[in-house]
């Protein structure tokens, strides 16, 4: 795997987010060219800054602060940079958030179109792999999350098919991420430090977890297999 990534310049889209930051670290350990390490949010990207910089083992990363909506941005740092690898870790993922009338049509634009455009960048400039970090939300969707990274999904299946296509696309889908931001078990903590109760979405729900460090790595891996065109389904283990 490490060799796979030797000498490439690769970008990672929402680097500053919990999967974006440890792909980040992992990948820096294999001895990329470069790392063009794009967040909108500021403050994720020093987080971020400082966590490389204790790595004291790779020191030509750059960190943009961008939108991904930004379409022109993106080909523009694609075409200066000469990208050959591209893993898109940013979207927008709070379910309850994203169903509000007021926001649903921002989730389309953030989740759907900017991936499809992304997809359209890489197509036009021939990107050797994108791989698309999805949900398993995006089966059977029955919310905007859901149906936002589903439809990320079939952008990437729509250019992996095009005949003079050059890029490999492929997606990984996994579930919840053990102490990623936003998820329940924060949550948890913060309930138990003020003495409970524990809030649970259901009585019967099963959750499936794995740690943020195997999601990155398995990420990575599914990169390094595809052929082109695959969703890949990551094993959760037991609920």
């Amino acid at each position: 795997i490490k060799s796979s990534f030797e000498n490439k310049k690769i970008l990672i889209t929402g680097a500053g987010g919990s999967i974006g930051a440890e792909l980040s670290l992992q990948l820096a350990s294999m001895n990329p060219e470069k790392l063009i390490l794009i967040d909108n949010s500021e403050f994720n990207l020093y987080q971020l800054g400082r966590k490389l910089s204790d790595l004291k083992k790779f020191n030509n990363e750059n960190f943009l602060l961008r939108d991904i909506q930004n379409s022109e941005e993106l080909e523009k740092i694609i075409i200066s940079e000469k990208i050959d690898t591209i893993f898109h870790a940013a979207a927008y993922k709070h379910v309850p958030i994203l169903e509000s009338i007021e926001n649903f049509k921002v989730a389309l634009y953030n989740n759907f179109f900017a991936t499809y455009n992304l997809c359209d960048i890489a197509f036009r400039n021939n990107v050797k792999n994108l791989t698309l970090v999805s949900t398993d939300k995006a089966v059977n969707p029955t919310n905007i999350m859901g149906a936002s990274k589903r439809l990320a999904e079939l952008s990437l299946q729509g250019f992996q098919d095009n005949k003079i296509n050059k890029t490999c696309y492929s997606m990984v889908r996994f579930g919840n991420v053990l102490n990623s931001s936003g998820s329940v078990v924060p949550l948890f903590w913060e309930q138990i430090y003020q003495g409970g109760p524990l809030t649970v979405t259901h009585k019967d729900i099963n959750r499936f977890f794995m740690s943020i460090e195997e999601a990155s790595s398995l990420v990575i891996k599914s990169s390094k297999m595809a052929k082109g065109g695959e969703v890949f389904l990551l094993d959760m283990g037991d609920p």
